[in-house]
């Protein structure tokens, strides 16, 4: 997958951005004003609404910050984990709880009647 630029200037090219009336209670400027934001990113496939503000342009600066940020977090490549041993100090330290534990779980056991 190739990374995706995040500049304002390429994601505003490369999106398909429409307005749409927001849903919900809210009377008659939100019934008749075309307040929200659909924001789609063909090329990572992305689809943002945003309808958080009374405001067009709002809406349509925070969708854009919105992408941005999704693509930014697509992009991020983990590091490769590099295998380690587990340290003779960390091998005793597990063993030796492995020995209380057991320990703890002999003294719940029922007492036998042979000695």
């Amino acid at each position: 997958m190739p990374p995706f630029s995040t500049d304002r200037d390429t994601l505003e090219r490369e999106s398909e951005l429409s307005f749409l009336r927001r849903g919900g209670p809210g009377g008659q400027h939100q019934n008749k004003a075309e307040t929200a934001v659909r924001l789609h990113h063909p090329p990572s496939g992305v689809t943002l609404v945003v309808n958080t503000h009374r405001s067009q342009s709002m809406n349509r600066e925070e969708a854009f910050q919105r992408l941005a940020a999704e693509l930014r977090r697509r992009n991020h490549v983990p590091r490769p984990r590099k295998a380690t041993r587990p340290s003779k100090g960390a091998r005793r330290r597990r063993m030796d709880a492995k020995k209380r534990r057991g320990e703890v779980k002999k003294g719940r056991q029922k007492p036998t009647d042979d000695g």
